[in-house]
C-alpha cells in the first residue's frame, strides 16, 4: 500500500495535477509523447534517489549493526530523524546537511506549487466569468495558501507530529487514491469509450497511441487497482505512531473523516449536478453522461452522420458538413 501511495503521488495519479497543468497546453500538443516521457524521467529519477537513500540506510545499519528495516520506518522518522543521522556521519556535516534540508525545501515547493494549480484551475474553470476578472484568480489563490498555511501551522506543534501523521496516514492517499482510480478508469475505458478517447487523442496529435493502453484503460488498470483495494482492506490495521503507540478512538475518528471528506466531495457534487438538472432522471443521467459539444466527433458519431450519396452525385457542397459545433464554424450555404 505504501508503495501504491508513493506511485500515485510520484506520478500525480488521480489528483489532477497533470490535467490541470495539460490543460495550458496547445490543443495539437503531442501529449502521448509527453505522457511517455513522464514516465520515464519519473522512474529513472526515483530509480536514481533509491541509491542515494538505501545507500546510506545500509552504511547505518552496518553502523549498528542491525537489519536494514530496524533503522527508520518510513515516513517523516526517515526524512527528519534517521537520514540527518547519516549526514553527521559524513565529511563536512554541514555542508551535506544544509544541501539536504535545501533539497527538502525545494521539494516541497515544487509539490505545492503543482497543487495549488490544479486546485484555482478547477475553481476557476467552473466559475470563470468571476474568477477571470481583474486580480480575482490571484486573490483565490492567495486564500487558499493562507488557509492551508493556517493548517500547516497545527504541525509544527508540541503534538504536531500525531496530527501528521493522521493526515499522511488516512487523508487523500492510500484508498482513496485507489476508489479514485478504480472509477476513473472504468469511466473512461467503459462509459466515455476507449476507443472514443483514442479518437479524440487522433484529432488532437494526428495519430492513434499504441493499442495496448486501450486494453490497459478498460481492463488491466480496474483490476489491478481493485484487487489492491481488496488487499488492503483485508490487511487494514489502525494506525500507530511510530508503530509503537496506539491513537484514542477520537483521532482513529478524526481520521476516518479526513479520508470521508476527500472521498465523498465526488457523489456529493454528482448529487447535487442530478438535482439541478432539468427533466426525468433517466434525462438527467443521459445529459450528464453525453461528452461536452466542444469535443470533436468520433469515427462512429461521424460515420453516423455521414450523407447517403447517390453513385455519380458526390460534390463539394455534399463534402461540406452543415454544422461543427465543436469548433465554431458553421457552414449555411454552398463553398
Amino acid at each position: 500500500m505504501d508503495a501504491g501511495t508513493q506511485i500515485f503521488y510520484s506520478y500525480a495519479i488521480c489528483i489532477g495535477c497533470l490535467v490541470a497543468l495539460g490543460s495550458y497546453n496547445k490543443y495539437n500538443n503531442d501529449c502521448y509523447k509527453d505522457c511517455v516521457y513522464l514516465c520515464l524521467l519519473n522512474s529513472g529519477t526515483s530509480f536514481v534517489a533509491g541509491f542515494a537513500i538505501f545507500s546510506v540506510l545500509g552504511f547505518m545499519a552496518h553502523e549498528q549493526g542491525v537489519d536494514i528495516s530496524m533503522v527508520a520506518e518510513s515516513g517523516p522518522g526517515l526524512a527528519f530523524i534517521a537520514y540527518p543521522q547519516a549526514v553527521a556521519m559524513m565529511p563536512v556535516p554541514q555542508l551535506w546537511a544544509v544541501c539536504f534540508f535545501v533539497m527538502i525545501i525545494l521539494l516541497g515547493l515544487d509539490s505545492e506549487f503543482v497543487g495549488l494549480e490544479a486546485l484555482v484551475t478547477a475553481i476557476s474553470d467552473m466559475y470563470p466569468s468571476f474568477f477571470r476578472v481583474g486580480h480575482r484568480r490571484k486573490l483565490l489563490l492567495l486564500l487558499i495558501s493562507v488557509i492551508s498555511f493556517l493548517i500547516g501551522l497545527v504541525m509544527v506543534t508540541e503534538g504536531g507530529l500525531y496530527i501528521f501523521q493522521l493526515f499522511d496516514y488516512y487523508a487523500c492517499s492510500g484508498m482513496t487514491l485507489l476508489t479514485f482510480a478504480i472509477f476513473q478508469s472504468l469511466s473512461v475505458g467503459w462509459i466515455y469509450g476507449a476507443d472514443h478517447l483514442y479518437d479524440n487523442i487522433e484529432d488532437m496529435i494526428g495519430y492513434r497511441p499504441f493499442p495496448l493502453i486501450k486494453y490497459c484503460w478498460r481492463y488491466v488498470t480496474p483490476v489491478v487497482c481493485l484487487a489492491t483495494f481488496i488487499f488492503s482492506l483485508v490487511k487494514y490495521t489502525p494506525l500507530k505512531f511510530n508503530n509503537t503507540q496506539e491513537y484514542p478512538w477520537w483521532g482513529y475518528a478524526i481520521g476516518w473523516w479526513f479520508t470521508l471528506s476527500s472521498t465523498l466531495m465526488v457523489p456529493l457534487y454528482m448529487l447535487y449536478a442530478i438535482s439541478v438538472t432539468p427533466g426525468s432522471m433517466q434525462e438527467r443521467l443521459r445529459q450528464l453522461c453525453t461528452p461536452a459539444v466542444s469535443l470533436p466527433r468520433s469515427r462512429a458519431q461521424t460515420s453516423l452522420h455521414r450523407p447517403m450519396l447517390e453513385p455519380g452525385k458526390l460534390s463539394m457542397q455534399s463534402m461540406a458538413p452543415k454544422e461543427l459545433a465543436w469548433d465554431g464554424i458553421k457552414d449555411t450555404g454552398p463553398i
